[in-house]
């Protein structure tokens, strides 16, 4: 069976139960990983250190983990990571809770000065977004902006259209919902009920229903038995009575007992393949641990997700070949999602349409309605004492009276009921404009169902890539089990290899010490550093300023120090001729991160002086401000210098993103995306850069480990961006 990767929107409603033991907890610092992992490390009176991980990476899940199942801590902490740091410091978290009955869940925080929401979306792709105490989106990993919603820096937080809960549905709203399919019963309770296929067949099992009977075929016998079930199931999750488990596969011993010896190394027991918060019938065959939590089962089961080998010697060979069947099988767990959403949307949009011709249809008694209520307000009736009156004539039969089943003066609405449909009416206008607004809504739903339907086309593009790179890998190693003398493979990493489109890359890094500042190597090979703040800028002239090297500054104000280093750190101090080709670099990349490129200038104008020209010491009567320099003697001026950037991807000898000017990035890259002045924010380019290199390179997971957002991030110049025309 396919191994869990994903929490179900079943896991997350228990497991937000479980987290209400702790609230109260104290944020000590947030750390965000380069594959989506975003780690809150907090403390709790009762608990001591609490660590609480949202991954929305490969296996998207979030879980209360051991200290010792935690990563160690990555380095610098990217700009999201410490936006964070700084709100979260210090507060409390006093919430966690499940959107409706969709995979998000909301971790509310509070502290003295503010408050802050995060939310961690749990499909798709993933997303983390982090509000402030209006709704406002202060920043997110990914920029969302869909017709049907916008999640972006600045913009409210819209949360995606409210779906069918059924776990507090009524039994007439459930057969309802079941009704409104033309499909087998497991796939109605999959997407129209939004229990996802496994919980599909599970509640199939429990109930005694036959999983394929068409929905046509099924009666009220099983709608009831169904109902039943969910109704159980509903129950267990509110009185939190779970009984966690982690299950396994693969081995040909079954039933329960220990998974690991003493020392916690696995035993006979076979792969990880789900956990569960209750004992699932449909793995009644498969061996499972029992856990006191659900958390402690998904720690247990994600903290050994990576050390368990999907495949086995059937896969071998000499090569790690990528695992193309679970990413076939997630594309068409995307498409499953996706053709629920568009049933979704048509039954919406006809629920719409058929609100505005019922009102239509009952003119007279809705505009009687409306008149009632309006007149009512303008001679100031409160709407405490309309709903009484309603109410009133309803136990005296009047048919207008009868039809109103609520009055809500916070919206200013009237809820009717016309041929058992309720439909909420504004009080202040007429019975065309509400219909109007429901044929407008009617149009809204179907505009995102022509969305949805873009969409699913991409997906199924993208399934087919996937199958046709499996084909071809497989064909590779066909080819490379036929061949003989294996001269090929001796000159493999001497030849010329085509990153783009190879299948695996393996990631190579090291780290260097001037890689906290900006920096990069010229196409003559001579490292440039320059510094991102006023700190950096003393540091850089104090400390690694050299004879022999030269000192650039954007004529501008407002620049980093930029230093081309005639040697390295620990090499004694020498002149050097610098090629011309270095030298424009150079002033091309102090230009290019100075205030030039954030006040949208696409040129100016760069002095290069000798390091004996550069003082801390200011002239008589003049002050120099923190990360500033006097600067004395003759410059030697560039001028009309272009603002641009690239940033690129570096495959050998090491692996890594790497930016600067595009004459010195291009030659070292695979591939690289030119930048100018524009009006995308910093972080909205990075993610865009990202999704660009996502596309070009055939290994996305490369992309993901060597060049996510916040790495390139570190490359952009500060201000807008757009890339350049090829």
């Amino acid at each position: 069976m396919d191994r869990k990767r994903e929490l179900t929107s079943v896991d997350l409603a228990a497991l937000c139960g479980e987290f209400g033991d702790y609230e109260g907890a104290k944020v000590d610092k947030v750390y965000l990983y380069d594959d989506g992992l975003v780690r809150f490390r907090m403390r709790d009176f009762d608990r001591g250190r609490v660590e609480l991980l949202v991954d929305i990476g490969e296996t998207k899940h979030l879980r209360v983990a051991d200290a010792e199942n935690v990563p160690d801590a990555p380095g610098r902490p990217p700009n999201f990571a410490m936006m964070l740091r700084n709100r979260l410091s210090g507060a409390d978290l006093v919430g966690v809770e499940q959107y409706g009955f969709d995979r998000i869940v909301t971790l509310e925080f509070e502290r003295g000065d503010e408050n802050t929401t995060v939310v961690a979306e749990l499909f798709g792709d993933g997303n983390v977004a982090v509000l402030d105490e209006t709704g406002a989106v202060v920043d997110c990993l990914d920029t969302v902006r869909l017709k049907s919603r916008t999640v972006a820096p600045g913009s409210p937080y819209e949360f995606p259209s409210s779906r069918f809960n059924p776990l507090e549905a009524e039994y007439e709203a459930f057969a309802a919902k079941m009704d409104d399919s033309d499909t087998d019963v497991v796939r109605t309770l999959a997407t129209q009920l939004d229990f996802g296929g496994f919980w599909g067949e599970e509640l199939c099992t429990r109930a005694g229903v036959e999983k394929t009977m068409d929905i046509a075929e099924a009666g009220a016998e099983e709608y009831e038995a169904l109902f039943s079930v969910i109704e159980d199931l509903r129950d267990r999750l509110d009185a939190a009575d779970l009984d966690p488990r982690v299950y396994y596969e693969g081995s040909e011993e079954g039933g329960d007992g220990e998974g690991a010896d003493e020392d916690g190394q696995e035993t006979d027991r076979g792969l990880r393949v789900d956990a569960t918060p209750i004992p699932m019938q449909e793995h009644d065959e498969l061996p499972s641990d029992t856990f006191e939590t659900f958390t402690a089962a998904l720690d247990d089961y994600f903290t050994n997700w990576e050390a368990e080998p999907e495949t086995g010697p059937e896969d071998g060979g000499g090569r790690n070949r990528p695992d193309f069947e679970s990413e076939i099988e997630k594309q068409k767990r995307i498409i499953e999602q996706q053709q629920g959403a568009i049933e979704d949307f048509e039954a919406d949009a006809e629920a719409e349409r058929e609100r505005a011709e019922l009102l239509y249809a009952e003119y007279d008694l809705v505009d009687d309605i409306l008149s009632t209520v309006q007149q009512a307000r303008e001679n100031d009736v409160a709407w405490d004492a309309i709903e009484a009156k309603f109410e009133e004539g309803a136990e005296r039969g009047i048919e207008a009276a009868e039809a109103v089943v609520g009055v809500d003066g916070s919206e200013g609405t009237v809820t009717i009921e016309l041929d058992d449909h309720r439909i909420d009416v504004d009080a202040s206008t007429g019975v065309e404009k509400n219909a109007d607004q429901r044929y407008t809504e009617a149009k809204r739903i179907e505009e995102k169902k022509e969305g949805a339907q873009a969409a699913i086309e991409n997906t199924r593009e993208d399934l087919e890539e996937v199958k046709r790179r499996r084909d071809e890998w497989d064909a590779s190693d066909g080819d490379e089990a036929g061949s003989g003398d294996g001269a090929d493979g001796a000159d493999e990493e001497t030849a010329d290899v085509d990153w783009l489109s190879r299948a695996s890359i393996p990631v190579r890094s090291s780290e260097q010490w001037y890689e906290e500042y900006r920096w990069f190597h010229t196409s003559d090979d001579f490292l440039v550093i320059g510094g991102r703040n006023a700190d950096q800028n003393e540091e850089l002239v104090k400390k690694y300023m050299d004879n022999g090297d030269k000192f650039f500054h954007a004529q501008a104000h407002g620049g980093p120090v930029t230093i081309l280093k005639a040697t390295g750190p620990s090499e004694p101090a020498k002149d050097v001729d610098f090629p011309d080709s270095t030298l424009d670099e150079a002033a091309q990349f102090a230009l290019s991160y100075s205030s030039v490129w954030k006040e949208g200038k696409y040129a100016d104008d760069v002095y290069m002086v000798d390091p004996d020209q550069v003082s801390k010491t200011p002239e008589s009567g003049e002050y120099l401000e923190k990360g500033g320099f006097a600067v004395r003697g003759d410059r030697t001026y560039f001028e009309d210098v272009a603002a641009s950037v690239a940033v690129g991807i570096k495959c050998e000898p090491d692996t890594r993103v790497i930016g600067g000017p595009p004459a010195a990035i291009a030659p070292k890259v695979e591939t690289s995306i030119e930048l100018e002045p524009g009006r995308y924010a910093q972080n909205d380019m990075a993610k865009m850069c990202y999704r660009e290199f996502k596309a070009r390179f055939t290994d996305e997971s490369f992309v993901r480990n060597v060049a996510s957002p916040d790495l390139i991030q570190e490359f952009l110049p500060p201000g807008g961006s757009r890339m350049t025309e090829d």
